[in-house]
């Protein structure tokens, strides 16, 4: 289970002060994003980087980077114990994620990294990585918030930017998605003010200087609306800290990076071929929550659906979402769905598939002329696609942990 709270981080990292500087990155949705465009910004400027992602995508490990290459096992496995050795030592009962953080910030202190990117768990204000002091920070940053976790951050927008703006340090500055709404907003400047720290919010529409600099790399990556938004504060956020970080090459030089950066599983278009046999080509995305089906959504009516009428869609989710909102979201009535379930996620073991029958009767909810099947497995369903119309384009979503199981198929494959 998740279990929120500062004092056990405390301890476990009491002994370890930080010999790098934070950027902290909370939000509900593009959080992976902005801190791939924020390192691989950093890193074209010359600075050594960290970044701390969570969750995992493969790999336990792979969700620790340095200078944008996941740490080695062996590196990752070697702190860990060291982490956990202490943990038992002190009688702490730390939890997997509270673990997890503690490695990554050893790990960082030991590559000499002089930045390190850190990914919120979950929330903001109780998280584990909000053990960082306002010494330790260069700039916070907030994305897109939504509605996730909604029984541990609260039941409205505004009570999970409440949360999320547990982050703000005083004198530490803010760099905020202004695509949010006003309400949300409101919430953030004034936790702002009672922190004593500077808001800055931004959105592409208020950035007209910045936009025009980045039409290129827009046009070029064919960029949807929230990924601009999420380049957008990247950038934002790493101007901020660079006069604290003095890089090599200004950011603005730097911008080069943004062309090389890859974020798996997120409008990631890939051949199961390796799987299959035959070329079949999908789109993997790891929306899993209403706010984010509706920016897929949006992707899927303009770049994909003008090409075939329907999509055929792969989907498995986390126990405890709104299934029957999400799919409203993306489902049309001619579309085809294969109900899933991901397999067992390494070190959550807290995560649990919903049952396949409830995203069955959750699809047939939002349309009986949708034909619809369930498989037990990711490898089933993906190979179940042979048993449909070929000429339908592919969207296997719903959840980060299935997205990571049809990337761990494909490697296993090669």
């Amino acid at each position: 289970m998740i279990e929120l709270g500062l004092s056990r981080i405390a301890l476990l990292v009491k002994h370890t002060p930080l010999s790098w500087k934070a950027i902290h990155v909370a939000g509900t949705n593009g959080k992976g994003s902005i801190t791939a465009y924020l390192s691989a910004l950093l890193k074209e400027a010359g600075v050594v980087t960290g970044r701390f992602n969570s969750p995992h995508l493969i790999d336990r490990w792979d969700c620790i980077s340095i200078q944008d290459q996941p740490v080695s096992k062996s590196v990752f496995s070697q702190v860990e114990d060291e982490v956990k050795g202490r943990d038992e030592k002190y009688r702490i009962c730390a939890s997997e994620f509270e673990l997890l953080t503690a490695t990554a910030f050893e790990i960082f202190n030991r590559a000499h990294v002089q930045v390190g990117v850190v990914e919120v768990g979950v929330g903001g204000r109780l998280d584990a990585t909000n053990i960082l002091k306002p010494q330790d920070v260069l700039v916070s940053v907030i994305s897109k918030i939504g509605l996730d976790h909604q029984t541990l951050l609260g039941q409205t927008p505004e009570a999970i930017a409440g949360e999320k703006a547990g982050i703000m340090k005083e004198a530490v500055p803010c760099i905020v998605d202004g695509t949010n709404g006003s309400s949300v907003l409101q919430v953030l400047h004034e936790h702002a003010k009672r922190v004593k720290t500077t808001l800055s919010v931004i959105n592409p529409e208020t950035a007209p200087h910045t936009m025009k600099m980045l039409e290129p790399f827009v046009q070029n990556l064919d960029m949807a609306p929230h990924q601009q938004a999420n380049l957008l504060l990247a950038i934002e956020a790493a101007r901020a800290a660079e006069s604290s970080l003095r890089p090599k090459k200004p950011v603005d030089r730097s911008l080069d990076a943004i062309s090389r950066v890859t974020w798996p599983g997120r409008l990631q278009i890939l051949s199961l071929r390796p799987l299959l046999g035959y070329d079949i080509t999908v789109l993997l995305d790891g929306a899993h929550n209403v706010q984010a089906a509706k920016s897929l959504a949006v992707y899927v009516d303009q770049r994909i659906r003008q090409q075939s009428g329907s999509v055929t869609w792969i989907l498995a989710a986390s126990k405890g979402k709104d299934l029957l909102e999400f799919l409203s979201c993306i489902l049309k009535h001619h579309d085809d769905v294969i109900a899933t379930a991901f397999g067992p996620v390494d070190g959550m073991p807290w995560v649990e598939p919903v049952d396949t029958g409830e995203i069955v009767q959750a699809a047939r909810r939002v349309s009986e002329e949708i034909k619809i099947t369930a498989t037990k497995t990711v490898e089933e369903a993906l190979c179940g696609l042979s048993e449909l119309h070929h000429a339908a384009p592919v969207v296997v979503t719903g959840s980060l942990y299935l997205v990571s199981d049809v990337l761990r198929l494909l490697r296993a494959r090669k």
